[in-house]
């Protein structure tokens, strides 16, 4: 990228982006002992349907976040593509959120929210 900065998408519920609301939409809250990797997106549109397809319906809302973050220290972790070619994430240990969320350049913005359609039954 021309200013040294990549776009990340994270699928979120309600309570983790309750956690980055009260960072000043500036960090990610530490991972809960389950829940050893930290992992943003690459693609807005499998972001998209993570947030619709699982977090609204378990979680009563689904939201996509955006957030830049320098690319010269994304290059510590692989691509990760997890299912079809879109399907692309990193993987970065719960150990090094603290780091990762220092290379975050401005804001963590909502981009999309989602709620359940109750009335498809």
């Amino acid at each position: 990228m021309s200013d040294g900065l990549t776009t990340l998408w994270r699928p979120t519920g309600p309570e983790e982006l309750e956690l980055v609301r009260r960072s000043r939409w500036r960090a990610w809250p530490p991972r809960l002992p389950e829940q050893p990797i930290f992992y943003p997106v690459l693609n807005e549109k499998y972001a998209i349907r993570i947030a619709r397809d699982w977090n609204a319906p378990r979680h009563g809302v689904g939201y996509v976040t955006r957030f830049r973050v320098s690319s010269e220290f994304l290059a510590r972790y692989p691509i990760r593509q997890v299912g079809g070619e879109t399907i692309l994430e990193l993987w970065v240990p719960a150990e090094e959120l603290d780091e990762f969320n220092a290379h975050i350049s401005g804001v963590i913005e909502v981009v999309h929210e989602f709620r359940p359609d109750l009335d498809r039954r």
